[in-house]
């Protein structure tokens, strides 16, 4: 068997970018054959990639792309299991490369998007980081105008459509949908399932008051159009002034908002939480 040198193996962790001793064990199978070492560990990458797939993947960015007439744009979330890891520059270059794909090929369905290279490349990041990765959802919007905002650390990301307007406008009230999360645009756009989910809550609570049927149904009406007025965009306050509702601010500059769209990472994944003395436990047991 050849001697494996300390300089063999952090040459294949930095062609690899594998922990040292992933490198140092492939090395002893291939006998020191750096090459080999790289295509044995290529072939059995989909396999360590299959094993990670089954934890869950709660953390990550959300990334986006505008075209530069701002008329278009495409957000994408892509996960990881660590908010260390959505750190890691790596990270960052798949989720650039992923996003510019869907921007490019206008293509929101994950799996005709993640068809080809870019699968190849997560199995990789995957192989090489340690971590589950996956690419969640994608939405793109289009208009006359379109605006976006990502917030400072990557995890909520708003697209705005607006007719007419400008890309100002748009920004703004991208900026207003991350901080206020609406929604819907107005009222009318809230589901009938909603509102009627939202009228037995208020109901239930207006019977503890012991008041007369009448006074209760207009009691539950004025909480019902509290509701949406505070989870339609148009009808809420604007963040940087809170003087004008959303509605006015665009109808002052001439414009309309047409759709949103806001992406938050992990946004309803569920991340089992398991109890750390049972967690070393079963590690024991193992």
């Amino acid at each position: 068997m050849a001697a494996i040198s300390a300089s063999l193996v952090k040459e294949l962790r930095e062609r690899t970018g594998l922990g040292m001793m992933e490198c140092k064990a492939a090395l002893v199978e291939a006998n020191g054959d750096i090459d080999l070492a790289i295509d044995n560990l290529r072939k059995s990458s989909s396999l360590k990639a299959a094993k990670k797939a089954g934890r869950t993947a709660a953390d990550g960015v959300v990334v986006v792309k505008q075209s530069d007439d701002n008329t278009y744009a495409v957000v994408v979330e892509v996960n990881s299991e660590t908010d260390f890891v959505a750190r890691d520059d790596n990270f960052a270059a798949f989720a650039a490369k992923v996003v510019g794909k869907a921007f490019s090929d206008k293509q929101i369905d994950v799996a005709a998007l993640m068809e080809g290279e870019l699968e190849s490349d997560r199995s990789a990041l995957v192989q090489k980081i340690g971590e589950n990765i996956g690419v969640r959802r994608a939405a793109q919007v289009a208009s006359d105008v379109v605006g976006s905002y990502v917030h400072s650390n990557n995890r909520i990301a708003v697209l705005v459509a607006l007719k007419g307007g400008n890309s100002e406008l748009a920004k703004d009230v991208a900026m207003h949908v991350a901080a206020s999360n609406p929604q819907v645009v107005k009222p009318a756009d809230m589901p009938q399932e909603l509102i009627e989910k939202e009228k037995e809550i208020f109901t239930a609570q207006a019977q503890e008051s012991g008041k007369p049927a009448e006074i209760i149904e207009k009691m539950v009406q004025g909480r019902i159009q509290k509701f949406l007025a505070e989870s339609s965009l148009i009808n809420q306050p604007f963040v940087k002034n809170p003087e004008v509702t959303v509605g006015d601010l665009a109808k002052q500059a001439g414009a309309e908002v047409v759709s949103f769209v806001r992406f938050e990472v992990g946004d309803g994944i569920e991340v089992e939480k398991k109890d750390f003395a049972q967690e070393v436990a079963e590690q024991l047991k193992k």
